[in-house]
């Protein structure tokens, strides 16, 4: 029976907050979680604002032994962070613009549908 192991690198995922935003509502964080380590603000949800594209809307859960330390526990993701994902991948962006086109077609024809 395969039993997975516990890697605690892999399930790592915390918030440092090391000041206040410019305008007081939120907070700088320094954000560690395999293999990374990101700049970032944390703020209140607010009945009426929008989410940041991209974001995620996190619970933080305050350290005993460090009070700037937090565990983060992702609650929902908001649209777009597959942007940044896509980011990440390796190779070019394939972007097709009416140009494109244009210049592929004069170059090689276009394309007989039978």
């Amino acid at each position: 029976m395969d039993v997975p192991e516990k890697n605690p690198v892999k399930a790592l995922d915390v918030v440092l907050m090391h000041g206040a935003t410019e305008d007081g509502e939120g907070a700088r964080v320094l954000r560690a979680r395999r293999g990374r380590v990101e700049a970032g603000e944390v703020r209140p949800l607010r009945e009426g604002r929008s989410l940041v594209p991209g974001g995620e809307v996190v619970r933080l859960e305050q350290r005993k032994d460090a009070p700037a330390l937090y565990d983060v526990h992702v609650e929902q993701v908001v649209p777009g962070a597959l942007a940044k994902e896509a980011e990440a991948r390796e190779g070019p962006a394939q972007v097709s613009t009416p140009a494109y086109r244009e210049s592929w077609e004069r170059t090689f024809g276009s394309r007989q549908l039978n």
